[in-house]
C-alpha cells in the first residue's frame, strides 16, 4: 500500500466536521482550508472514505500541485505529474475544472492543455499515438486559484450527497451532506427524542437514522474507483464488510418526522422505505402547531422555508413567529433550525445560544442552536 494525498471538497461551513470524520477512519489530515480537507492514506482510504463520510461532496486523489502564470507551464508541469500509475491505456479521462483569479482566466483553454498534456504522458508509456478510451472513467479535476494549479482525479462518480435512497425529491431539496452535518452539530444521541416538523423528503430524519444506527451512508451506492485496476476488489470487499459490521443492529430508537404537505409525506415515506430505516423513522402528515411529544428531552432540527421567492414574505414571517410559540411547549428540548431570513431571532422570540454559517446550496443560511436543559444524571440524556 502506497502513501496517497487525497482532496475532499465539502460545502463551505463544513470542513471541521468532514476533517473530524477522516480523523475517526485513523487518516491524518492535512489542512484544512475553506471548501476543502485534505488528508493522508493507502489504497483502502478511496473505499472507506467513499463509504463512511456524511459531510463530503466526493474523494478526490491529488496528482499535482504546482504556480503557473502561462499555458507552456500549464503544459510541462502537467505533463511531468505521473498520470500513468493510475490511468490506464483503455481510460475515458476527461478534464473539467475552474479558474478564478488567474493570468490562466479561460477555463476551456485550461482543459485543452491538460488534456492535451496528459495524453503525450501516456504516449510516452503505452507507446501509442491514439486511446480508444473506451474502458473505465478517470475524471481529471483540475482548480486554478490565484495561479497555483492543483490537479486530482475523482474516485467517486456521483458526488458523495447522492446516497441512493432519494430517487425523487421535493422542490427544494436539502442537500444529504448538510442534513448530516446538522444532525452531527446537535450531538444528538439515539436515545434521545428527534422531530422534524417540516420534513419535506425526509433528508433530515432518514440522515439521523443513518447516524443513529451507525449506518454508513455510502453502503448502497458504487463509485467509479471500483472499475479502477489500483484499487484490489478484495479492498472493497473489506471495506463493505467492515461496514455491516459497525452498524448498530440491535439498537432501537425512533425519530419522528412530519410534514403539513401531504405530498411530501408520502414522498417521504418512500425514501425512507428506500434507505432501510424503516424500523427507526415515521412519517406524519401534520401541520407544524399539531406536533407533541410525550418525551421529557429531545431535539427539534428542522430547515423550515425561507420564502425566498417574492410574496412570501409574510406568510413566512407568521410562520416563524408561530413556531417560536409551539416550541415553547418543548422548553426542555434543544432546537437547530436552518434558514436564510436574517430576522429569525427577532420573529421566532428568542435568541439563539449559537449561530453557524452555512450554505444550502447556493444560499447563504445560519443554523440557529437552542440548548435545553440537561436531563438529571437518572435520566438518560
Amino acid at each position: 500500500m502506497t502513501q496517497i494525498e487525497f482532496i475532499v471538497p465539502t460545502l463551505f461551513g463544513l470542513e471541521a466536521l468532514a476533517a473530524k470524520e477522516i480523523r475517526e477512519l485513523g487518516y491524518e489530515t492535512t489542512s484544512v482550508e475553506n471548501g476543502r480537507v485534505t488528508f493522508i492514506g493507502d489504497e483502502a482510504a478511496i473505499c472507506r472514505a467513499n463509504l463512511w463520510l456524511r459531510t463530503a461532496e466526493r474523494v478526490l486523489v491529488k496528482m499535482g500541485e504546482f504556480e503557473a502564470t502561462t499555458y507552456e507551464q500549464l503544459f510541462e508541469q502537467t505533463k511531468a505529474v505521473p498520470w500513468p500509475d493510475w490511468i490506464p491505456e483503455n481510460a475515458k479521462f476527461p478534464v473539467k475544472g475552474y479558474s478564478l483569479k488567474s493570468q490562466l482566466f479561460s477555463v476551456p483553454d485550461c482543459q485543452s492543455i491538460i488534456k492535451k498534456a496528459v495524453v503525450e504522458k501516456m504516449k510516452e508509456k503505452y507507446n501509442t499515438t491514439w486511446f480508444q478510451e473506451d474502458g473505465p472513467l478517470y475524471q481529471i479535476q483540475f482548480s486554478l486559484l490565484k495561479d497555483k494549479v492543483t490537479l486530482m482525479i475523482d474516485t467517486s462518480g456521483d458526488g458523495l450527497h447522492k446516497r441512493g435512497y432519494r430517487e425523487h425529491a421535493n422542490e427544494a431539496p436539502l442537500r444529504e451532506t448538510l442534513a448530516a452535518a446538522m444532525v452531527m452539530l446537535s450531538v444528538w444521541k439515539p436515545e434521545k427524542a428527534f422531530l422534524d416538523p417540516f420534513c419535506g423528503s425526509g433528508t433530515i430524519p432518514i440522515e439521523a437514522a443513518l447516524i443513529g444506527a451507525n449506518i454508513a451512508p455510502g453502503l448502497e451506492r458504487e463509485f467509479v474507483a471500483q472499475n479502477w485496476h489500483r484499487v484490489p476488489k478484495e479492498l472493497w470487499w473489506d471495506a463493505r464488510r467492515e461496514a455491516h459490521d459497525k452498524m448498530r443492529k440491535n439498537i432501537k430508537f425512533h425519530i419522528y418526522g412530519s410534514d403539513i404537505d401531504h405530498k411530501a409525506v408520502k414522498l417521504s415515506r418512500e425514501n425512507v422505505s428506500l434507505a432501510g430505516v424503516g424500523d427507526y423513522v415515521i412519517i406524519s402528515n401534520l401541520p407544524m402547531n399539531e406536533i407533541q411529544s410525550k418525551d421529557e428531552y429531545g431535539c427539534i432540527i428542522c430547515n423550515p422555508p425561507y420564502g425566498e421567492r417574492l410574496g412570501e414574505l409574510k406568510e413566512i414571517e407568521k410562520l416563524y413567529r408561530q413556531m417560536g410559540q409551539i416550541f415553547k411547549k418543548f422548553d426542555t428540548w434543544s432546537y437547530y433550525i436552518l434558514t436564510s431570513y436574517e430576522n429569525f431571532e427577532k420573529l421566532f422570540g428568542r435568541k439563539a445560544n449559537k449561530k453557524r454559517k452555512l450554505y444550502n446550496g447556493m444560499i447563504k443560511c445560519d443554523l440557529y442552536q437552542y440548548y435545553g436543559p440537561k436531563p438529571p444524571k437518572n435520566n438518560v440524556e
